[in-house]
């Protein structure tokens, strides 16, 4: 009497990180002009005129504006882009990731959080820019970009599109992290400790980080799973059963 196996459970799959790879994409490049498109305004001298009248104009703005609990949520907002808050949160997403074996989007993270973080020191020294005069809260190196802009964006941005899976959700919570990063860009302008360039630069650094990472690791993803799927194709087109439903056969026989 033949006696019939169970069958394998097939590995659990990670859920794709991108969903409309092409819509993805082109996204991705729009962000990424913008970006480009302000590091180079901010890099010409004639440019960063017109845009340093911006800058002073909105610093006098936020002087004439500063009330106090808008002081004691902006540095709230200051405090929760400090090292010492931002590491912890991204140790935390990256355990999390490592213990549910999400390999993809743990590295669609950290590509992010360490392109970022890079990116970070290596413009400061690049752009050399000087900071408002009056900050409220201590600052140290340059002004462009704003590091808490950047750590906060790439951040949440690539934690969303790490935790979340494709669809309306996602949606939500990438609004909710651009807010965030967008809120967190204005406080530090409204307490002096960068220009408004130098938050708006900022968010759509991180976000730039935070997008190409998830498009580059999304496609290598997609690569893949396409890899391991064409050995059981290419038996079902010449007529052979693959080798998993060959040694089954031969244990029920």
């Amino acid at each position: 009497m033949s006696r019939m196996s169970a069958p394998a459970m097939p590995g659990r799959e990670e859920h794709a990180l991108l969903a409309a790879p092409g819509r993805d994409a082109a996204i991705t490049a729009v962000v990424v002009v913008l970006t480009a498109g302000i590091f180079a305004a901010v890099g010409d001298h004639g440019t960063l005129t017109s845009i340093q009248r911006t800058d002073d104009a909105w610093l006098r703005l936020m002087a004439s504006v500063r009330e106090v609990p808008l002081t004691a949520i902006a540095r709230g907002f200051s405090i929760l882009g400090l090292v010492y808050v931002t590491l912890p949160v991204r140790i935390a997403i990256a355990g999390f990731l490592a213990l549910r074996r999400r390999w993809w989007h743990l590295a669609a993270f950290a590509v992010a959080v360490v392109t970022s973080e890079v990116l970070i020191g290596v413009l400061k020294g690049i752009y050399d820019r000087a900071r408002p005069p009056g900050s409220l809260v201590t600052t140290t190196a340059a002004s462009f970009p704003s590091g808490h802009a950047v750590a906060a964006s790439a951040t949440t941005v690539a934690a969303v599109i790490a935790l979340v899976p494709p669809g309306r959700r996602r949606a939500w919570w990438g609004a909710a992290a651009v807010t965030f990063s967008t809120l967190m860009g204005l406080s530090r302008a409204y307490l002096a400790a960068h220009w408004l360039s130098d938050a708006v630069a900022g968010v759509l650094l991180g976000t730039s980080c935070a997008l190409t990472a998830a498009l580059v690791v999304g496609l290598l993803q997609r690569w893949w799973q396409g890899t391991r799927q064409q050995p059981a194709g290419a038996h079902r087109m010449a007529g052979v059963p693959p080798p998993d439903q060959v040694a089954g056969r031969r244990r029920t026989a």
